[in-house]
């Protein structure tokens, strides 16, 4: 286990699958998982997307991305809409109810946040997180050329 523990892609990968088990585990009661989560902070960043640009952006299969839009309008989370630039094509955009919901998962998000990194001192958590944003805003650039 040492080895693998040598390696820093092998251990972000375990801390991912960790993140995950904790945050599902709080989203458990609501009927949602960790990627319709994932797709409703997007849209909460958005007017509105194509769901072909939900599968680039977050990297999941375009076949998933459908599933997972079909959950949230099935729950009033999410609505497909006219995309005003080309009728021919639909966005998903986040409606009120999922609005109120992101609301109600703040407070599971920072306790499964807090269970993760209790470890670490206040100070480590920030220099963490910003380096670890640095990363990810890099490889975000990237996908989305």
């Amino acid at each position: 286990m040492r080895g693998l523990h040598a390696d820093t892609g092998y251990l972000l990968y375990r801390l991912g699958l960790r993140s995950g088990q904790l945050f599902n585990a709080f989203l458990q009661e609501s009927g949602l998982r960790l990627r319709h989560y994932a797709v409703l902070r997007f849209l909460a960043t958005s007017d509105g997307a194509l769901q072909r640009e939900l599968s680039t952006r977050l990297g999941y299969d375009p076949s998933a991305i459908v599933g997972l839009v079909d959950d949230l309008e099935k729950l009033g989370f999410a609505e497909r809409r006219p995309s005003p630039d080309d009728r021919r094509s639909r966005i998903v955009v986040l409606t009120e109810d999922g609005r109120a919901f992101l609301r109600g998962t703040d407070e599971a998000g920072l306790r499964a946040t807090n269970e993760l990194f209790k470890p670490l001192e206040p100070a480590e958590r920030e220099t963490l997180h910003a380096l670890l944003l640095r990363i990810a805003e890099d490889g975000l650039g990237r996908a989305g050329d």
